[in-house]
Order: structure tokens, then sequence, then C-alpha cells
């Protein structure tokens, strides 16, 4: 069976890793070049670094502080916000990025998806959706999670792995920064109806969020958290070791 991934992000803003509940109220938490080279450290299987406020800002990603993360880790390093064109990607990819994800740009420009996979390889395309209820339905969010698209998450998922994107990061608007466990619902919707390995995110407050994840959802591959990790209220060793002993397969380095 193949291991689970555990996966901290890094929210970063204005060069500072930041975080916020339900994608707002963000406070400063630390640098992105200390906190990934920890991670790295820590027994972390990826990391993700996203430049939150670049899609809203209408500019492209900060890649200093990128090069210099990467040239400190030892573990895939997946990054998005800004990204817009194929320019994005070869630009973040050599900085030192394995994966780039998407989320706004290919809200924009739905092509994107599949002219960055034809070109990079599907395994190199990850796509992010930040995911809110509205009526009953489970709408898109693009800008950072401040604009509704309008448009139907799971099937804009769908087709973009359709359209080649080789993995989803799905972002649960509803329980991010909350603490009260992933947005089960949502992914089971979501990894019922796709094929590549789906990232759950939002809501992680606890070592038993991750056991019941995986053992409710079998199908996600990987649990993405933030403040849990910063803060130190779960250290990923621990999770890691709690996870090895409820039968859930994990990769542990020490």
């Amino acid at each position: 069976m193949i291991a689970k991934r555990i996966i901290p992000c890094l929210d970063v803003r204005d060069g500072r890793v930041v975080k916020g509940v339900n994608f707002g109220g963000l406070r400063d938490v630390s640098s992105p070049v200390e906190l990934g080279a920890y991670y790295s450290e820590a027994g972390a299987d990826e990391l993700v670094f996203y430049d939150i406020t670049a899609s809203a800002e209408g500019r492209q990603l900060f890649t200093d502080i990128l090069r210099e993360v990467a040239s400190t880790i030892f573990i895939p390093l997946t990054v998005g916000g800004g990204i817009n064109s194929l320019d994005d990607f070869d630009r973040v990819l050599k900085c030192g990025a394995d994966k780039v994800s998407v989320n706004s740009g290919a809200i924009r420009n739905p092509a994107l998806i599949g002219e960055a996979a034809r070109r990079y390889g599907s395994q190199c395309v990850v796509l992010s959706a930040d995911v809110k209820r509205v009526n009953g339905e489970y709408r898109v969010f693009a800008r950072g999670g401040r604009e509704d698209t309008g448009l139907e998450a799971i099937d804009w998922i769908v087709r973009g792995v359709e359209n080649g994107a080789g993995e989803i990061v799905l972002n649960s608007i509803d329980t991010d920064g909350v603490k009260r466990g992933f947005d089960l619902e949502m992914l089971k919707a979501v990894s019922e109806r796709v094929n590549v390995p789906v990232i759950a995110s939002g809501g992680a407050g606890c070592i038993q969020d991750f056991v019941t994840l995986f053992k409710t959802l079998p199908r996600v591959d990987a649990g993405l958290a933030a403040s849990i990790f910063h803060f130190g209220e779960v250290k990923i060793a621990e999770l890691k070791r709690e996870l090895a002993e409820e039968g859930i397969p994990v990769r542990i380095t020490k």
C-alpha cells in the first residue's frame, strides 16, 4: 500500500509565513526559509509554498524567497500563487520547485492545465481548488478565496484531471483554520470522481483528525496542514508514529 503523505503548507505574504481562519484574519508566523528547513528535517514528506496574495495583487510570485527555500530543503516542493502562464511554470521550476500548483490562473485560462501537462508532464501539474459551500453547492473560489467564480467544484476538478492535472489539492474554505477536522464530505465527493492523488487541506486540529481522514477515506493520499505544525501543536514525527500504530502506512525516516 502506498504511504500516506504529511505535508506542511507555507502560506507566504510579503516574504513571511502567515496563517488565518477561513482564508481571513492573517497573522505573522515565521520565516519561510527557517520553517522549510525545519520541516525538511522533521520528517515531512513534501512542502507546499503558496504566495497567497500574488493572484489578488495581479503580480508574479516572489522568486527570491522561493529560491532560498528550495535550496534549504531535501523534500519535494510544490509552489503556487500567481501562476498564469507556461512562463510562470518555467520560472518557478527553475527556482527549484518540483511541482506547480495552479488555481486562479487555470480558472481564467482552463487550457493552461493541458498546455503545462504536455510540456512538463502531468506529475508536475497540481490543480488547487479553494472550495466553499454556497446554497448547498460546492463552489470554486478564486483570488485567495475572495471571489466566487460560480463554477461547481466537482465538475471543475474532474475537468481539470481530464485536461492533465496529475494531483488535486482540495482546500475547504469552510474548515480552513477552524481545527475541527478535515471536510470529509467534500473530500469524499471529490475522491470518488477522480483517479489521481487527492490532498486534503483545511481543518486539521489534532493527530486524530489525520487518523480519521485516512481511515474514513482511504482514497485520499495526503493530509496538508499549516497552523498545527507551525505552532507546535502537532509534531510530524509523533503524528506519523500514531498513524503507523493505527495501521496507516507512512514513511518514517527517524
